[in-house]
Parts: structure tokens; sequence; C-alpha cells
């Protein structure tokens, strides 16, 4: 426990001064707290194996897993409240069609290039793992998204329809996944299983709204026994523990496996809560603000699990760059022609698919059940890992500015300069005048 306790503060610390390092590269804190992570994890300072300096394995870092599950059930919730239904009316239908067609332009993108591949080469990569590989690319990280967006207080019609998009995202990789993996384990043991393929997933998706939305009809009816703000805030909080708990579980009925995608899960509690309940904004922010540390360490324990060594081998590298372009492209096309199709402005059309390509999570959940296909799952996991780590290093840098160019980032005034001026130096000379003789 003491481990685990100083591993988390040392983690917390690493990611906030990092952040004090990269302020004058204005950066965004996401990516100082990615690079703060692996700075500290196993093949930087972890190798000099001091405890309390940094993560010396991947199992320290494994530790404090819990951490990464509550801080993406949060974002989740956080996420889910964006999906009012007075906000769905203007932007419901485009933030659906853009959602599924980048995901799916993105997949086959990736899918082509990699199978080019496989026929061209002798061995460097299989049908069964290029197939794979493509469905993982539909997966967008909806936590990087999420910080970028809240650390410069971003607003505008291009983040209205973003944080939809990057939320029904979730529910297109799963059935993407799950159609691909089934046609390449089927391509790998020779077998086909319609179970795998259709039901499990199918049943994941809809299991997974339903139990987010008792959970947040229940949160919305026991907050109304309280008066208080901060019982209120201190329930909301219980409930995302508590459903983030639930989507873990699973059952084997016969052949069928029920099981829930915690992300989809905490994200229909927070649209549940969001538009049931008429103080729902105010629970929010105080929620925001209790979970910006909890968000810190998660950033950095994500750092310290990006593997640095698949750097070293050439055909991993080579081949993740062109996941990476095919992908980017992939994303980035789907999402002009379809907000083009659907009527949105030429600068959501302009900068909507950039804001789209960071990837982590979801992802690197992908790569787990990719296992499955034994020695070639081992291959998939080390191109993803590849591409997640530019990705998370890249992607918020990238996002900033395309929200920045779309106006939606507005620069500090003159005013507000003055004023957290004013407040510095009032704190500042303070004490001083406090202790003065008169």
């Amino acid at each position: 426990m003491v481990s685990v306790l100083l591993s988390l503060s040392v983690a917390t610390l690493a990611g906030l001064m990092m952040t004090r390092v990269f302020k004058p590269l204005k950066l965004p804190s996401v990516t100082a707290y990615l690079i703060a992570g692996v700075l500290i994890g196993p093949y930087c300072l972890g190798r000099l194996g001091i405890t309390g300096l940094g993560f010396p394995t991947m199992d320290s870092v494994e530790e404090l897993s819990v951490i990464s599950d509550v801080a993406l059930g949060f974002i989740a919730f956080s996420i889910g409240n964006e999906f009012r239904l007075s906000q769905l009316k203007k932007t419901g239908k485009q933030a659906f069609v853009i959602g599924i067609v980048q995901a799916l332009t993105a997949a086959l993108f990736v899918d082509a290039a990699l199978l080019a591949i496989s026929f061209a080469t002798d061995g460097a990569l299989t049908p069964a793992q290029a197939i794979t590989l493509g469905a993982i690319a539909t997966a967008t990280a909806p936590a990087a998204t999420l910080m970028v967006v809240r650390q410069y207080k971003a607003k505008g019609p291009l983040v209205d329809l973003l944080l939809p998009i990057v939320a029904l995202d979730d529910a297109v990789g799963l059935v993407v996944f799950a159609v691909s993996f089934g046609v390449a384990r089927g391509l790998v043991t020779g077998t086909v299983d319609l179970i795998s393929i259709i039901v499990n997933p199918l049943l994941e998706i809809v299991l997974s709204l339903a139990l987010g939305a008792v959970m947040g009809w229940l949160l919305t009816q026991i907050e109304k026994l309280f008066n208080s703000n901060t019982n209120r805030l201190n329930m909301s909080i219980a409930f995302v523990l508590l459903t983030t708990a639930l989507s873990m579980l699973e059952f084997q009925v016969g052949p069928v496996t029920i099981g829930f995608s915690s992300l989809l899960v905490c994200m229909m509690l927070g649209t549940v809560f969001c538009n049931l309940c008429p103080l729902s904004r105010e629970i929010m922010d105080k929620t925001d603000s209790w979970t910006s540390p909890l968000f810190a360490a998660f950033f950095v324990i994500s750092g310290a699990e990006l593997e640095l060594s698949v750097f070293t081998d050439i055909t991993i590298v080579l081949i993740g760059l062109v996941y990476i372009i095919t992908r980017s492209a992939g994303k980035y096309l789907g999402s002009f022609f379809s907000a083009r199709g659907t009527h949105c402005s030429d600068t959501i059309c302009k900068y909507l698919g950039i804001t789209l390509l960071p990837q982590a999570g979801v992802a690197l959940g992908m790569c787990v059940t990719a296992q499955q296909l034994g020695e070639q799952g081992s291959l998939i996991r080390n191109i993803t890992l590849f591409a997640v780590l530019i990705y998370e290093l890249v992607g918020p840098l990238l996002t900033k500015e395309s929200l920045k160019r779309a106006g939606e980032i507005q620069p500090m005034s003159d005013e507000v300069k003055n004023r957290r001026q004013a407040k510095l130096e009032a704190a500042k000379s303070t004490p001083y005048e406090r202790y003065k003789k008169p």
C-alpha cells in the first residue's frame, strides 16, 4: 500500500512539475503529463530502481491500473454530459453521420494499405494482422481531447460537434473490431464464430447503454433526497465509481459472453443524468474541479505505460508509420467529406478531422483481445503501441492548434492578465505587510 501511494504521489507531482517546464513552449498539459510519465517510467528513471523516483517495472505501473479505470469512468461521464437533448437537436444528425463515416474510412484506409503490404511482402504482415489493425484504427482517445478542451476552455460549433463524435467512436469501434477480429481469427484458426462476430458486440453495446441509463435514472432520483450541493457532488462521485465497478463485470451464458464497455456505460450515465437533473451543470462544474488531479495522474501513468522498446524493431517502425499515415488520412478525409455532406461550416470541415487523431485506451484494450491470435497478436500489439506513443505525444498539440485556428480557443484578454497579476502581487506582499511594525 505504501508503494502504491508513493507511486501515485510521485506520478502526480512529476506531471505537475513538467507542466511548468513546458509552459514557455505553450504545449497542452496533456503532453507534459505524458512526457513526465515516459521519463519516470521503466525505460528512463525507472531503470535506476530507486524507490520513489520512478516506475522500475511495468508491474509497478499496473499497480495503479485502478486509477486509470476510475479516471476513464469520470472522463466518459463528463463526455456523456455533452449529449443534452437541446444540443443534440442541432448537431445530433451531423455527429451521428460524421462519427460513423470517419471511423469506417480510417479502417478502410488502414486495411487497404496493410493488406497491400501483406500481399507484397513475404511474412512481414499477415492478412489477419492487417484486418485487425484496420479495426483498431477506428478508435479515438476521448481523454486527451476532453483535457485539451477543458484546459483552454474551448467553446464553439467545432467543440459541440467534436465531443459527441468522440463518444460515438467507442460504439462504432466496438462493432468494427468485433467483426474484423472475428474474420481475422477465422483466417488463423480456419473456423468462423458468428456469436463472437455479431452477438457478443451487439449485446455489449445494448447492455452497456441499458446499464448506464438505469444508473443515470437512479442517480437522478436519489439526488432529489439531498438539498446540499456538497452531498449531491458526493453522490455523483459515488455513482461514477459504482458504475465503473459494475461495468467491469462479465458473465458467460452458454456460448454468449455478457460484458460491458465502461466507456459506454459511464457515457450513458452522464447523458441520462444531464437530461433529467436540473442541477446537472452546477454539479458537473464541481466534479470537474475534483477530478483534475485524478486526470493528471491518469495521463502520467499512461505515459509510463508507453513501451519505448518498440523503436528498436525497424519492421514495427515502418509498418507503424504506414498505419499512422493511413489512419490519419482516413480520419481527416472521412470527417471532411461527411462534414461537408451534412452542411457543416468550412471551419468544421477543415479542422474536425485533426482533432480526432489522438488514440490510446480503447485501442490498447483492443490489443489485449488481439493477443488471442497468439504470435500474430504480439506484432499487432507492438505496432499499436508505437502508434499510440506518437499519437499521444503529438495528438493533443494538433488538437489545440486546430481549435485555436478554428477560433474556439480565445487568447487571454489584457483585463484578465492584469487581474491575475494584481492577485499575484497582492499575495506576495500580504505576508510582509502582515508582520510589518506599525
